[in-house]
């Protein structure tokens, strides 16, 4: 997915973080930002080759409010991908610290990815952009949550055998694809088959998989710019 199906999967809603009250123009500037980070994910998960300016004009900023914010839309991306691992780790976190049945924690985990869109600019954005070391760190770190949280899962005896943690990242993408014009009717959709897909990877299931699973160099070789 360099969002963890190769930096994680999953680069989700972006929020912009604010410790204490702020000064009317600071909580404007904050709010600016915000602004311009969901106008960023919005506009090039429809159209990955948009320009910034794209950006904002859907913000409704001016071009020079927002380059003094991101200098590139190289470093707009990077922001957007950075924000995404950050919530990506912490949802993992929750999951393996979730204390219920294994089945249980792991089904719910990817149900809220579904919710925050995962995956949607993995899907759109692999390639688009060359990734900082930094960000290569952190889904480093999120691939290690995915392991822990998959082999807890599968020591439960609750997977088929010839499942692999990176197929989680396709799964992903695929659910989130979908997509029906309406957000909400979507987000419906995508977990109606995210349970689908769910029931297919249980240990119960007798269907046998075509092909061999993909890997983690597969996947992060999408990223390479």
């Amino acid at each position: 997915m360099i969002c963890s199906s190769g930096i994680v999967e999953f680069m989700t809603e972006t929020s912009v973080p604010v410790a204490g009250p702020l000064s009317g123009r600071r909580a404007q500037a904050a709010r600016n930002d915000q602004v311009i980070l969901e106008s960023a994910r919005a506009v090039f998960v429809a159209d990955p080759g948009a320009p910034i300016s794209a950006v904002a004009e859907h913000a409704g900023v001016g071009i020079s409010a927002l380059y003094r914010r991101y200098a590139s839309k190289e470093e707009l991306l990077r922001k957007l991908c950075s924000d995404g691992l950050a919530q990506y780790i912490a949802e993992a976190e929750a999951a393996l610290a979730d204390d219920r049945d294994p089945w249980e924690s792991f089904s719910a985990f990817l149900h809220r990815l579904v919710d925050v869109e995962a995956s949607s600019l993995t899907r759109r954005l692999a390639g688009t952009f060359t990734p900082t070391e930094e960000l290569y760190r952190s889904a480093a770190r999120a691939q290690e949550l995915n392991v822990q949280l998959f082999e807890r899962t599968a020591a439960a005896g609750v997977l088929r055998d010839d499942v692999v943690v990176d197929d989680l990242g396709l799964l992903l993408e695929q659910v989130t694809s979908l997509n029906v014009g309406d957000h909400e009717r979507s987000n419906q959709l995508r977990h109606r088959y995210l349970t689908l897909f769910l029931d297919g990877l249980r240990s119960d299931s007798k269907s046998e998989l075509p092909g061999p699973p993909p890997g983690w160099q597969e996947l992060a070789a999408r990223w390479n710019a």
